[in-house]
C-alpha cells in the first residue's frame, strides 16, 4: 500500500512540475510575442514619422499636404519597394526554418527581434494611410479576438492538430490571391481576401497555441531545454504572424483613411 502510495506521489509531483513548466513556457510566448509586436510597432511609426513631412519639398505628395521624404520615396516607390514588402516574406520561407536547425536558442531569438522590425519596416505604410485613431482601435478588437481564440485553443478538450495541413494550405491560395490582386486592383477581391484572411488566421490562432502546449507537454520529460526554448520562439512567431495578419485584415474593415 505504501508502495502504491508512493507511486500516486511521485505522478503527482511530476505532474505538478510539468504543469509550472507549462506555465512558465505559455508566458514566454506570450511574452516574446508581445515584444515582438512593440518592436514592430515602434519601428512602423518612426519609418513612417522620417517617411513623411508637412512640408512641401517637391517630393511626392500623399494628400491631405503631406508629401513623401527622400526616404519615403526610396521606401515606397522606388523599386526598393519590392523588398520592403517581400523580405520578412523570404526570411520565413527561407531562413527561419534553418535558423531553428543549426541555430542555438539565443541566435532564434535575435533572429525573431530582427524579423519583428522587418515587419515594421514592411507595415509602415498603414500610418501613411490610415488614421491613428482607427489604428488604435484596430489594434483593440485584434487584441480582443487573438486573446478568446488563443484561450479557446489552448483550453479545449477537442483535437484540432487536424486543422493545421487544411489552414496551411488556405494560406498558401491566400497568398496567390494577394498576389493576383496586386495587378487586378479589385476591391472586391481586396474585400472577400480579407475575410477568408480572417477565418483563416483565427483558426490558426486557436491551433497554433493548442499545438504549442502540446509540444511542450510531449517534450517535457526529455530534459532538452534548448528545444523547448527554440520550440517558445518558433511558436511565438506563429503566434505573432496570426496576429498582424488578423489586425491588418480587419483594418480593411475599420481602418478609416486619412
Amino acid at each position: 500500500m505504501a508502495e502504491f502510495e508512493s507511486i500516486r506521489a511521485a505522478q503527482g509531483s511530476r505532474a505538478a512540475a510539468i504543469d509550472a513548466g507549462l506555465r512558465a513556457h505559455m508566458n514566454k510566448v506570450y511574452g516574446t510575442m508581445s515584444g515582438g509586436l512593440l518592436i514592430t510597432a515602434l519601428a512602423a511609426w518612426a519609418i513612417a514619422g522620417l517617411a513623411v513631412t508637412n512640408v512641401n519639398n517637391g517630393g511626392a505628395s500623399i494628400g491631405a499636404g503631406r508629401y513623401l521624404t527622400e526616404l519615403g520615396y526610396m521606401l515606397y516607390v522606388s523599386p526598393l519597394k519590392w523588398v520592403v514588402m517581400l523580405a520578412p516574406l523570404a526570411f520565413i520561407f527561407f531562413g527561419w526554418g534553418a535558423m531553428l536547425r543549426r541555430s542555438s536558442a539565443a541566435v532564434v531569438q535575435v533572429g525573431f527581434l530582427i524579423f519583428a522590425a522587418l515587419m515594421g519596416l514592411s507595415l509602415s505604410t498603414v500610418f501613411l494611410i490610415y488614421t491613428p485613431f482607427s489604428i488604435a482601435q484596430t489594434f483593440l478588437v485584434t487584441s480582443i479576438a487573438f486573446a478568446g481564440l488563443s484561450l479557446w485553443g489552448y483550453t479545449t478538450k477537442k483535437d484540432i492538430s487536424g486543422w493545421g495541413a487544411f489552414l496551411i494550405m488556405g494560406v498558401i491560395g491566400l497568398l496567390i490571391a494577394m498576389v493576383i490582386n496586386i495587378f487586378l486592383q479589385s476591391p472586391v477581391w481586396l474585400y472577400a481576401i480579407s475575410a477568408i484572411g480572417l477565418l483563416i488566421f483565427a483558426g490558426l490562432t486557436a491551433f497554433y497555441s493548442q499545438s504549442i502546449k502540446n509540444t511542450y507537454i510531449q517534450h517535457a520529460g526529455a530534459g532538452d531545454q534548448e528545444f523547448l526554448d527554440k520550440a517558445a520562439y518558433d511558436g511565438a512567431l506563429s503566434l505573432y504572424i496570426s496576429f498582424l495578419n488578423i489586425f491588418q485584415f480587419l483594418l480593411i474593415f475599420m481602418g478609416q483613411q486619412e
